[in-house]
């Protein structure tokens, strides 16, 4: 299966309209983002756990990275509540589960095989620093090599100044509106710019998103 596969390409996905289709455990619903391969693939998704729900323990044979939207996600180490930010690195194992439900963004198979750090941080209570201009803070989650992943606040009314992404840059917007010069970019939009594209980005009501830069080919 092939969707938005091509790296070297602009792609854009509004989720929230997105149906929801069914993954090979019942109660576990996903939408797919990104994917390049059948079941065992290299995926982004938007996952959904019914209450009760449970995936089969299994390995992460590149990893696996997950941002908790909604909910209370499980595992056998823990508990973790909307906002956990977790990095599960290639050769790990777990048995997912979720008693009450939640909602999860999910990346598959896309770390470096060297990346073996175990990450697990509540965004809650992690320290915002301030951004390069007035009114952006962010929040730093995981680097490795020149890739680096954080949360991004944008206050309203904010710009930032236009610029390249070297590497290439992801992104998730959790709430508000993130918006560019290409367009505007809503709650469960997510965007993915290619080596060395450039836009310049800003926020008339203000956002919240998730920011990953330096993981795309820097090859077309």
């Amino acid at each position: 299966m092939l969707i938005n596969a091509e790296l070297n390409k602009r792609a854009k996905v509004d989720s929230a309209p997105l149906p929801w289709e069914r993954s090979p455990q019942e109660g576990v619903w996903r939408k797919c983002l990104e994917r390049d391969g059948d079941e065992v693939a290299r995926a982004t998704s938007i996952v959904k756990y019914e209450p009760d729900s449970a995936f089969a323990a299994h390995e992460h044979g590149l990893g696996e990275e997950i941002l908790v939207l909604e909910g209370v996600f499980c595992d056998e180490y823990g508990e973790y509540p909307a906002g956990t930010y977790l990095r599960n690195p290639p050769g790990s194992r777990h048995a997912p589960r979720s008693e009450f439900g939640c909602l999860l963004f999910v990346k598959l198979r896309q770390f470096d095989p060297d990346d073996q750090r175990t990450v697990r941080i509540d965004t809650r209570h992690a320290r915002w620093y301030p951004g390069s201009v007035p009114g952006l803070n962010v929040m730093p989650l995981h680097e490795f090599g020149h890739e680096h992943i954080a949360l991004v606040r944008w206050d309203p009314g904010t710009q930032f100044k236009p610029h390249a992404h070297f590497g290439g840059e992801e992104i998730l917007v959790i709430d508000g509106v993130f918006e560019d010069e290409y367009g505007s970019y809503p709650v469960g939009t997510w965007l993915r710019s290619p080596h060395m594209s450039r836009h310049h980005p800003f926020s008339t009501q203000g956002c919240t998103i998730y920011v990953k830069t330096g993981h795309l080919p820097i090859a077309n």
